[in-house]
């Protein structure tokens, strides 16, 4: 197969951190030219002459598109879409194709790790090492902060699909019993609504896209109903949950313990009331759940596949049908 296509890649450091293996996609392309990151202000200039553009967070507007009519086709290196027009693109005749499922297994234990780091009051124990409370001990253990199991308890989810139903079988796993709870505004037989779910888990964790049905989806009404030393894990999107209300909860205790993998704004700006280190029990990873060398080789694979499709005419995950 011939291929003619001069690629872009607009943001590989968001991607590769020189552990990957892009030969296949590479091979894929006329010729591939790669920037580690790319500005607003750069993107039009970059993207001139190219026939196809890879990027994870670089923005694709209309303007963009059609300053370059030689453009056939936008390859995003995650699954969310929101950086690029979908509906220019429709209008202008760009493919755009997305990455999907590529992080199930890095997500899905990343979130139990959560959930153990959390019930085992891990980094209280970690820190009490750390400033001699264990040497002081005048007995052979230090149990000053309440260890608790996840066996036997009730997980809620909210967002069942590939990933919430991976993070489900490892709860079992673990001994726990899962409920799946209806996401707003949608249908779902079997499963009880919010209001419902909530005060009957332990644990809830968020899988469920960010649309404007599930912004501020958990807040302070929602707190409320969890019982008294719950735990909240989401790796989901950072608009799911009120930050604010999240805070106020921590803080007066209600909730046992909160984990995020995700903000509202990323990288957070100053002023995120998640970021003040006198919360109490509260964990945060710099969206990093899904970066495993594995999955991210992983999208690499389907960015080529996405390629090689689109040039032999069949585009495969194209999400501007």
């Amino acid at each position: 197969m011939q291929h003619s296509l001069s690629t872009v890649f607009l943001d590989r450091a968001t991607l590769d951190l020189g552990d990957l293996d892009l030969r296949a996609l590479e091979a894929a392309c006329a010729s591939l030219t790669s920037y580690p990151g790319t500005t607003p202000e750069q993107a039009l200039e970059r993207l001139a002459g190219q026939q196809v553009a890879i990027t994870n967070k670089v923005v694709i507007d209309r303007a963009m598109m059609q300053a370059n009519p030689q453009l056939k086709l936008i390859l995003i290196a995650a699954t969310g879409t929101n950086n690029v027009d979908l509906q220019a693109a429709r209008e202008l005749g760009v493919v755009v194709c997305n990455c999907q499922a590529y992080g199930t297994p890095a997500v899905a234990q990343h979130t139990l790790m959560l959930m153990l780091v959390l019930i085992t009051r891990f980094e209280s124990y970690r820190q009490a090492v750390r400033d001699g409370a264990w040497q002081r001990s005048s007995q052979f253990c230090l149990l000053d902060y309440p260890i608790g199991e996840l066996s036997g308890r009730t997980l809620g989810i909210l967002g069942y699909g590939e990933l919430g139903q991976a993070v489900g079988r490892l709860a079992e796993a673990f001994g726990m019993r899962v409920l799946v709870g209806a996401l707003p505004g949608r249908e779902q037989a079997g499963r009880p609504a919010l209001a419902e779910l909530l005060p009957q888990i332990d644990v809830l964790s968020l899988h469920c896209p960010l649309t404007e049905q599930t912004r501020d989806l958990i807040g302070a009404q929602q707190l409320a109903l969890m019982k008294a030393g719950s735990l909240l894990i989401n790796t989901g999107r950072g608009g799911l949950v009120n930050e604010t209300a999240l805070a106020a909860a921590l803080r007066s205790g209600h909730l046992g313990g909160a984990a995020c993998d995700v903000l509202s704004a990323e990288p957070p700006a100053e002023g995120n009331p998640l970021l003040d280190d006198s919360l109490p029990n509260l964990v945060i990873t710099p969206h990093s759940a899904w970066g495993s060398r594995e999955a991210r080789q992983r999208i690499v694979g389907q960015l080529e596949a996405n390629l090689c499709s689109f040039i032999a005419g069949a585009p495969q995950r194209q999400v501007n049908c």
